[in-house]
């Protein structure tokens, strides 16, 4: 394995616990904390001092089985996350000493926040009344339920209000963690990280949960997950019933039908969906409007900007400078 030679100075040792208790996602814990680890070695010294820590300190079960050591929590972190997981959720968030200690440091840190489940244990503390949260989309509802002084954004794949951070499902702890490398290091430094990682591409926080390829192919009587991949290389052509009949090898009127109760969307809104996530990704690479209608099929920057508010109830141009500023 390749090391990562990238040097960026930080004026201090930034002290950052990851929160850990019986029965939490192994992943929410060993995916940021191997980022930040990375960031360390990109820097050549120690610039997050990472701790692992628990209500009661050593040895905890994850709920893949597989231990973790630990230390017991105490202290004042910089930054402070908390781990999912949901069979050991009951029995953390009813502990009066975690939330204790919780109301106690997350207050004075730089940042605090999640990832996936993690949230319930923050939310338990009231450490998320007012602000707008991420976690896994399977308890969305959940955790909106049982804490209404919150919200929850059922769709991004991390959020950042203020100094909370919180992130949905497992691996997007690491895509929040590379965000926070960013802001501490630099893009050129999280892009080099990811890069390490071998991962795909680093997704914004706003990307959805779910791609619509991913939908597709979750869906056990969908027969268009391949003709979904083509789309969405494909966005700058014609992708209008007759043509996208033609490449299912179906007639205009049966693919209509079929696609349209398969995905629970007309092949047109699915297709501006598909437009409209592109656009997003677009928006934060600094590119004219006019470029990236053109890119994602949609003409002009008048049809992108009419297809953005009703997909998103905002310009484009809101959304950029909404992103640009976090």
């Amino acid at each position: 394995m390749t090391k990562i030679v990238y040097f960026l100075p930080m004026a201090r040792t930034h002290r950052l616990f990851i929160l850990a208790y019986e029965g939490c996602q192994l992943l929410d814990v060993t995916g940021p904390a191997a980022v930040f680890g990375a960031a360390n070695e990109a820097a050549r010294r120690q610039v997050y001092d990472l701790a692992i820590v628990s209500p009661d300190g050593g040895a905890v079960a994850t709920n893949s089985g597989v231990a973790i050591q630990t230390r017991r929590f105490g202290g004042q972190p910089d930054t402070l996350l908390v781990a999912g997981g949901s069979r050991g959720l009951p029995a953390v968030t009813a502990r009066t000493d975690v939330q204790r200690w919780l109301q106690r440091v997350a207050p004075r840190t730089k940042r605090y926040g999640s990832v996936c489940t993690g949230a319930f244990v923050l939310a338990a503390a009231g450490l998320l009344d007012g602000k707008r949260v991420a976690t896994h989309w399977a308890s969305c509802a959940r955790l909106a339920r049982r804490y209404p002084a919150l919200s929850v954004d059922a769709d991004a794949l991390y959020v950042v209000d203020g100094k909370v951070w919180t992130s949905a499902g497992v691996t997007t702890g690491i895509d929040m963690a590379l965000a926070l490398v960013e802001a501490d290091l630099g893009a050129a430094t999280a892009n080099l990280i990811a890069r390490h990682f071998v991962l795909y591409a680093r997704r914004p926080g706003y990307q959805s949960q779910f791609s619509p390829l991913l939908q597709a192919q979750t869906k056990a009587e969908a027969p268009f997950a391949d003709l979904i991949e083509w789309m969405q290389g494909h966005l700058d052509a014609p992708l209008d019933v007759p043509a996208l009949a033609r490449r299912a090898g179906l007639t205009e009127r049966s693919f209509y039908r079929k696609f349209t109760e398969a995905m629970g969307k007309t092949p047109a809104q699915f297709v501006e969906r598909l437009r409209l996530e592109a656009a997003r990704t677009l928006l934060a690479k600094d590119l004219p409007l006019k470029v990236i209608a053109g890119r994602v099929g949609l003409g002009s920057s008048a049809r992108l900007g009419a297809a953005f508010e009703r997909g998103f109830g905002m310009t484009p141009s809101l959304f950029r400078e909404m992103h640009r500023a976090a």
